[in-house]
């Protein structure tokens, strides 16, 4: 494929020196070189451990191929029909390596695969997305747990508790992902360090926000998201375009972070999106990238002897890396002479002798990843169970209290509606009118504590998805603790609330005024609620989205709300749909607020009525209601309580699945 050298020379772009006149030729005589080594003002005291030789890590990928996954689809005439829908290759056969003390910067032009590898290399593809490939650490394979345990990995996304400040963001990371015999006081010196080195020191107390409700800028998000990856100086480092979003100044402060931690004997590996020179002079290691292939892997030096070799050389005075990209770009009418030189490029380092070294895995099949890390735990989980569930815990409630606007407005709201309900059914009195109005009252009292319950906590999961999975993915905890942390942090509101709701009005209306009989009132209510949430937990963890919670959660509720025995006797459920009813948290908090409140009641004032309800045993016979039933009514709610918890937990452990 010589006939191609020509076509490369003409790829080469024309630049400043060409098109000045000779009086200029002094400018020629500056090398990109004359960069190498300076910082150009960023901050060099990023505080990196060194790592010692035998904790070194070498990671090696060999042949990764990602491709769409095939599908399969029903027509709808019932006849199965295998399809490809937008089947593409998107890496082919990708082979590379990253040392121990060297950065390696993945660049390409837009579409080129850069994220796609980054992602196949961490084992975060998409689950449409098939891969293979072999991706070793020291010579041994590793899967995706062992992986989580020793490195980190910096997404392009940004995502946070937005609730949270940024100091009590890094606290939690501090907490989770630092190794677990670190003392609490090491922990926070080393957040003081991190936010100091990153400059978020003038935003360490402000929230986090999200788009387009204030918080931190997008510059300040950016560099709080590498920050937790930093913490805990992981010994193998993943950055998907670290410096995006970010001014000049603060690029060349991260990638010098990186530098610097490279330099203590990890091991780096970046994409970057056009870097500038003085970034470009950093990279120890460059990976080219060119339509899912590799274009060229390894020094800039040798980068330079490769393209020069191909009769390309970068020119004087301009950015190698702008020119690489240029060269491998594909440009609008000149598609087939582009793709045919960058085609050359690729096969012609595929069958360099550094081409094909990195072809052929060096794999040690008679060691072990411990020994091969020096006896390193390949858990990805960096604190015990116990640490994970206080640093959870303390997060949900600090970003319950930080949302002290939603706690006021619910607890107006509850005080509210009961001082309303209590006026209208103001002083009920023992006749024919009274049963009717109480008998009303007392379902009202659990249709508002499920109503209210359920779109309190609709969101709950929905909202934090993303990062919920990002972060049980980076290996900080296990979905179990992240569940039951969560719901006990907003158990007290939904004790509390529905306490003052039924003690506001519970005298007003003249509910049984027994003491005893209000207190028990109380818990009903409070199952009840605690019932409803576990539902509404269950719609949380289903859904993909808020909006499809909201769409999917309040026609559920309606088969339950009509088994409750108040708009249908319980005797005549349909056979069919009586194991829904066993389902049913207003059947069972209808019958034991009705026993609760009638029980014991032995004249009621029939006011001359002939179809009379003398006594309270009377009136609970009518909803086909027994006195008997009221320990399994409350047995039963605090069963409903535990089942739908336990089914919101398993959706939410589907989700973290990978196929």
């Amino acid at each position: 494929m010589d006939e191609n050298l020509p076509l490369l020379a003409t790829r080469r772009p024309v630049t400043f020196e060409e098109q000045e006149s000779s009086s200029n030729s002094d400018l020629q005589s500056i090398s990109f070189r004359s960069f190498e080594g300076k910082s150009y003002g960023a901050r060099t005291n990023f505080p990196a451990k060194l790592v010692q030789p035998e904790d070194r890590i070498t990671y090696t990928w060999n042949s990764i191929n990602v491709s769409t996954a095939r599908r399969e689809t029903t027509t709808c005439f019932g006849k199965r029909t295998k399809i490809i829908a937008d089947h593409r290759h998107i890496l082919k056969n990708v082979n590379g390596e990253a040392c121990s003390g060297e950065l390696l910067a993945i660049l390409g032009s837009s579409g080129c695969g850069k994220t796609t590898l980054l992602n196949a290399l961490t084992y975060r593809t998409q689950s449409d997305l098939s891969v293979t490939g072999l991706r070793c650490i020291n010579g041994v394979a590793v899967d995706r747990r062992k992986l989580t345990g020793l490195s980190a990995y910096v997404q392009q996304e940004d995502l946070f508790i937005p609730t949270l400040t940024v100091k009590e963001h890094l606290i939690f990371q501090a907490l989770v992902r630092m190794d677990s015999n670190l003392s609490f006081e090491h922990r926070m010196i080393r957040v003081d360090e991190v936010i100091s080195d990153f400059v978020l020191r003038k935003c360490e107390n402000t929230r986090i926000g999200s788009t387009g409700n204030g918080g931190l800028s997008g510059g300040e998000k950016k560099r709080l998201s590498f920050a937790a990856e930093v913490l805990t100086n992981p010994v193998l480092m993943f950055c998907d375009e670290p410096t995006s979003g970010l001014d000049s100044f603060m690029a060349l402060n991260v990638l010098q972070a990186l530098k610097n931690m490279a330099q203590t004997g990890k091991t780096v590996v970046c994409t970057i999106h056009q870097p500038g020179s003085e970034l470009y002079a950093l990279f120890d290691k460059l990976l080219l990238m060119y339509d899912g292939r590799v274009a060229f892997l390894g020094a800039p030096e040798e980068a330079d002897v490769f393209f020069r070799n191909l009769q390309a050389p970068c020119p004087r005075n301009y950015n190698p890396a702008d020119y690489y990209i240029q060269l491998l770009a594909v440009v609008p009418g000149r598609e087939e002479s582009c793709r045919q030189a960058a085609a050359f490029i690729c096969e012609n380092f595929e069958n360099s002798p550094a081409g094909l070294r990195l072809a052929q895995p060096d794999i040690n099949e008679n060691s072990d990843l411990e020994s091969s890390t020096n006896g390193r735990s390949s858990s990805p989980y960096k604190a015990s169970c116990w640490a994970q569930f206080k640093a959870l815990l303390w997060r949900s409630w600090m970003s319950l209290m930080k949302d002290s606007l939603i706690i006021k407005v619910r607890t107006l709201q509850t005080m509210m509606t009961s001082l309303l309900i209590g006026l209208i059914y103001y002083g009920q009195e023992l006749n024919q009118n009274g049963v009717m109005n109480i008998n009303g009252v007392l379902f009202i009292f659990l249709t508002n504590m499920t109503f209210q319950n359920v779109f309190a906590v609709i969101h709950v999961f929905t909202s934090e998805t993303l990062v919920f999975l990002r972060e049980h993915r980076n290996g900080m905890y296990r979905t179990d603790v992240y569940f039951l942390s969560k719901t006990l942090a907003e158990l007290p509101f939904f004790i509390l609330l529905p306490v003052l709701f039924t003690s506001v009005c519970y005298y007003i209306i003249g509910l049984n005024g027994d003491l005893y009989r209000f207190l028990t009132a109380c818990g009903i209510v409070t199952l009840v609620a605690n019932a409803s949430l576990s539902y509404g937990y269950l719609v949380s963890c289903v859904s993909s989205s808020t909006s499809m919670a909201l769409a999917i959660g309040a026609p559920m509720i309606i088969p339950f709300l009509l088994f409750g025995g108040f708009f249908m006797n319980l005797n005549s459920i349909p056979a069919y749909f009586v194991w829904l009813s066993y389902l049913s948290w207003f059947k069972y908090g209808n019958e034991a607020l009705m026993v609760n409140q009638w029980s014991g009641v032995v004249e009621i004032d029939c006011g001359g009525s002939a179809a009379c309800q003398r006594t309270g045993r009377i009136v609970l016979e009518s909803y086909s209601f027994d006195e008997d039933n009221f320990l399994v009514d409350v047995i039963s709610l605090f069963g409903l309580i535990i089942f739908f918890r336990l089914l919101a937990f398993f959706a939410l452990l589907k989700k973290t699945v990978r196929k």
